[in-house]
């Protein structure tokens, strides 16, 4: 045992104040090192996106080639071991969608997995809600479209994940109303997983309820904000509400409620199936995965595919689309998100336009003053000029 006057010198030795000091710092300075020089280099980040392998799609029938119906989608992968996912429960559900990556397929692009988690833990007796929003009215958009005529179970069990990771017990999936096969093929496939007894009471065996409703607008455009959409399932005129509180406190019947979009909720079993790391190795970091993107207008091959996110522009119309009709230099503008964003310039494809400043002005200008014209917004937003400048600072 050592006295304390040894136990001092010691201290001041192994703090280099003596030769013992010197010595173990040298030591250490070595092991550092050698661990440093054994570390592996980290790896580099990756410069080129897009051809997507055929392995690594989520959607295998989205040009409705095979069987839609429940034999098909299971011989497809769907409905595969579903109980061992939801027996592993909400939180394990909520941390591997925050680890895959996946932003919201409606627009917004915000983190899916931290949405689902705004949901509450505790009940407070009222009861939890998903809604599904399939009310997808943006011109020259039908990804969502051909995910509910082509892919309906993918749909229909990304519900229950969904709902099991939100702790909710009752889902709806809200359909255009013109959307007439389309909410025939989801309401064929709702019926067939209740009759497998993957949907109501004690779902897929794993002890958990889960109902799964249909229902479907009456042409409104504004349905598809959320609380519009909401009020609208009330059976109330579908209108705006003034925020807060939001949904994930007081939503749909005044419970809690999540309104997500149909793609983000039907890649949810894949991804949960192959890995959060499988699905956040594709694409840039914080923009990671695969997309559905819609091409239309004046190209050579109209199409609905999905590609890897962060694909060039150019490369996604040339590889899919077979380029612009009568080529590149009779380009006048491309859309690139619906009728209610700004026209991109000619010179734009070969680039990421979106990380331009010239650019991000010119969308965040349009979106701004386009704010007077939403009294919602206009009665909760700052003035557009200043919420322009938020944007760009």
């Amino acid at each position: 045992m050592l006295t304390p006057a040894a136990g001092l010198m010691a201290l001041q030795a192994g703090a280099g104040l003596g030769p013992l000091g010197r010595v173990a710092s040298s030591v250490a300075r070595a092991l550092s090192t050698q661990a440093a020089a054994a570390a592996p280099p980290p790896a580099p980040e990756r410069t080129s996106f897009g051809g997507l392998k055929d392995d690594d799609r989520i959607f295998q029938n989205i040009y409705g080639r095979h069987d839609i119906g429940i034999k098909g989608a299971m011989a497809r992968g769907d409905w595969y071991r579903t109980k061992d996912l939801v027996t592993k429960g909400s939180d394990w559900i909520v941390d591997q969608m925050k680890k895959s990556g996946l932003r919201g397929r409606g627009g917004a692009g915000f983190p899916s997995g931290l949405k689902w988690s705004f949901m509450p833990k505790a009940s407070d007796g009222r009861p939890s809600y998903l809604v599904v929003n399939g009310d997808e009215s943006e011109p020259g958009t039908c990804k969502d479209r051909e995910i509910m005529r082509h892919e309906p179970h993918k749909l229909v069990e990304g519900c229950l994940i969904a709902g099991v990771g939100m702790r909710a017990r009752a889902g709806y999936i809200y359909v255009r109303g013109e959307f007439v096969n389309e909410r025939r093929a989801v309401q064929r496939a709702i019926d067939e997983a209740y009759k497998a007894g993957f949907l109501g009471k004690n779902a897929c065996g794993s002890g958990y309820d889960f109902d799964l409703m249909l229902h479907y607008g009456a042409g409104a455009y504004i349905c598809g904000e959320e609380t519009a959409l909401i009020e609208s399932l009330e059976g109330k005129q579908g209108k705006p509400r003034l925020k807060p509180p939001f949904p994930a406190n007081v939503g749909l019947y005044g419970c809690p409620t999540t309104v997500t979009n149909v793609e983000t909720v039907a890649v949810s079993p894949t991804i949960l199936r192959r890995g959060p790391e499988w699905f956040a190795s594709m694409g840039r970091k914080n923009n990671s995965g695969t997309k559905l993107f819609c091409i239309s207008g004046h190209v050579n091959r109209p199409c609905t595919v999905e590609e890897e996110m962060s694909i060039p522009l150019k490369e996604l119309i040339e590889r899919h689309a077979g380029g612009v009709r009568g080529g590149w230099d009779n380009l006048l503008a491309i859309i690139p998100g619906g009728s209610s964003v700004p026209l991109l310039p000619q010179k734009c494809p070969d680039c990421s336009c979106l990380l331009h400043q010239s650019c991000l002005y010119k969308l965040c200008h349009s979106a701004t003053y386009g704010i007077a014209q939403c009294p919602q917004c206009r009665r909760t937003l700052k003035r557009p000029a200043e919420v322009e400048l938020t944007v760009l600072l």
